[in-house]
């Protein structure tokens, strides 16, 4: 076992039992199409996508032939103040795949930059304005937008806040997980109304201290919890009635987990900035994006200063790097020309006949899906609500299967090119493996 051969304790896991994992490490060695192999040998069927990233099959040749080519040509290229070519062919492809309005890309590393620069953009762009006052920042309960300062200020996982003590002043709506949803399929029909929230923030402070509202079109880590009919529709009314932006991070939903292109696309709802990454290089390689509207572009442009003057001084010294953008560009034409969103949502229905096959199992108490993404809500026990989902996934690995706990629940985002066979098989294991919990 490869285990075996290594001291693990020099590695610090992100968002870990590190105890746990050291005392029973789970080791990937490989991957290809639907699969994992581990350090003993064995396949196990990602049903997570990576972490909701690989939606279209683990080592694309396509994707790693373009980053070898790349890796022989062009390894870097300073970001600042200067480009090269694939960086301008990639913000020119996302602009076409992204919603009609969505105008200018700025490149990141990552999901947690992408919303961290869309913050700083949004405040910016209001005192480009010359309004200084809007600067305040809304988030929801339950969202997660990343692990880096601004991103948990506005996120609402509360447990990924709490050890770090005062963030970033925010403030956050309610979340929509309502108990009289309780295992709908698709989009829940109650809780419209939870978006009038808003109005009591905007009563609160004045539309004139607030710069931006941030929010997934589904909340990914905390469960999949999908807003109601109209919700997302009735935020974008209200910030446009209150001059307020409206940024969607898309970072999970983003290139076909709902089975349109973006969640924008399958709500039919347009934010004035969007966050992506994940899916932007289909996991090969760390990249994010921001993309903003021709109106918060221009604002930025319409300068006073001399041409040569940084307009938004802000950026990474890895934005828009050359393999990145040979990966994303190799990613988006395999996302294009398989119709992989299309693919997404010919599966969808069976994904959800099956996740809801388990109401009525042992210990659920709710399930929620859009598209190709799904959580199982599982009962605590006593304080102890992470445990059970725990269990229910380290059996399902020893099983065979990859899924994800999260809080109080299982969650499962399988790749887009799986075949309904394989997702009967991993369904069969979870059921399995719910039943005989404690």
């Amino acid at each position: 076992m490869i285990a075996a051969q290594h001291d693990l304790q020099a590695y610090w896991l992100p968002f870990s039992g590190n105890r746990q994992f050291k005392d029973s490490p789970r080791i990937i060695v490989s991957a290809e199409g639907c699969y994992y192999r581990d350090s003993n040998g064995r396949k196990i069927f990602d049903a997570m996508s990576g972490l909701w990233c690989c939606g279209f099959g683990h080592n694309r040749p396509e994707i790693a032939e373009a980053v070898n080519r790349q890796l022989l040509e062009l390894d870097y290229a300073p970001a600042f103040q200067f480009a090269h070519p694939l960086v301008i062919d990639l913000a020119n492809r996302v602009k076409e795949i992204t919603p009609a309005g969505l105008e200018h890309v700025f490149f990141t590393n990552s999901g947690s930059e992408s919303v961290e620069t869309a913050l700083k953009m949004a405040r910016a762009y209001w005192r480009k304005k010359r309004q200084p006052d809007k600067a305040r920042l809304i988030g929801r309960v339950k969202g997660y937008h990343g692990a880096n300062f601004g991103g948990t200020s506005v996120g609402g996982i509360e447990p990924n806040r709490l050890p770090y003590g005062e963030l970033m002043p925010a403030d956050h709506l309610p979340h929509t997980l309502l108990p009289e949803n309780a295992f709908s399929h698709g989009i829940p029909e109650r809780g419209i109304e939870l978006a009038d929230a808003l109005e009591e923030l905007i009563s609160q402070h004045g539309a004139a201290r607030i710069a931006a509202v941030i929010v997934e079109p589904f909340s990914g880590s905390a469960g999949v919890i999908v807003p109601p009919q109209g919700y997302l529709q009735r935020l974008r009314e209200i910030c446009t009635e209150h001059d307020i932006l409206l940024i969607f991070d898309e970072v999970i939903s983003g290139f076909g987990r709902t089975g349109a292109s973006f969640g924008a696309d399958f709500f039919g709802v347009l934010p004035d900035i969007m966050c992506l990454a994940k899916g932007l290089t289909n996991g090969a390689i760390p990249m994010g994006a921001v993309v903003a509207s021709e109106t918060i572009y221009e604002t930025f442009m319409d300068d006073d200063a001399p041409a040569y003057m940084i307009e938004f001084p802000h950026g990474y010294t890895y934005s828009g790097h050359p393999v990145a953008c040979a990966a994303g560009l190799a990613a988006m034409n395999i996302f294009e020309q398989e119709k992989l969103a299309d693919r997404a949502r010919e599966l969808a229905p069976h994904f959800e006949e099956l996740i809801h096959g388990l109401n009525g199992a042992k210990h659920v108490t709710d399930i929620r899906n859009i598209g190709l993404a799904g959580a199982v809500q599982i009962e605590p026990i006593s304080d102890e609500p992470a445990r059970r989902p725990f269990e229910i996934a380290l059996a399902c690995w020893e099983k065979g299967l990859y899924v994800r706990w999260a809080g109080d629940t299982v969650c499962m985002s399988p790749l887009f090119i799986s075949e309904k066979q394989q997702l009967d098989e991993a369904f069969n294991i979870l059921s399995d493996c719910i039943g005989k919990v404690a």
